[in-house]
């Protein structure tokens, strides 16, 4: 759940933790009037809340980094789905929808498999 501050340029974003604990993390963001702007008409667009717009964004932003990351050769492909935080297919898919070429090389198949075996 989201709720907006008296501030119009602030947004206090209340999110409850997954799983077994009942942990409740509360985080205040400041922004520029644009951006706060651009989530309410996106919330308006997508006939949503605004904390389904600040999910997705943070979503996406942590795509975009991980696939910057990996780019750039900063990160592993495996790091790099950690920080987008989906699972390592799934990266491979995003980076070839994206037109980034792939990094991996002989040793990492070798070691998919051997992880693979072990897993069996």
């Amino acid at each position: 759940m989201i709720r907006k501050t008296v501030n119009e340029s602030r947004i206090r974003v209340i999110a409850l933790k997954d799983g077994d604990s009942d942990m409740t993390k509360m985080m205040s963001i400041r922004m520029d009037r644009g951006n706060f702007e651009f989530l309410n008409e996106l919330t308006k667009e997508q006939r949503s809340d605004l904390s389904k717009v600040v999910w997705d964004m943070v979503t996406r932003g942590r795509v975009l980094f991980a696939m910057e990351r990996y780019k750039k050769g900063e990160t592993s492909l495996g790091r790099a789905a950690e920080l987008a935080g989906v699972p390592v297919g799934q990266m491979m898919t995003l980076l070839t929808e994206f037109g980034v070429q792939s990094r991996i090389e002989d040793e990492d198949y070798l070691q998919g498999l051997a992880a693979i075996r072990r897993a069996w």
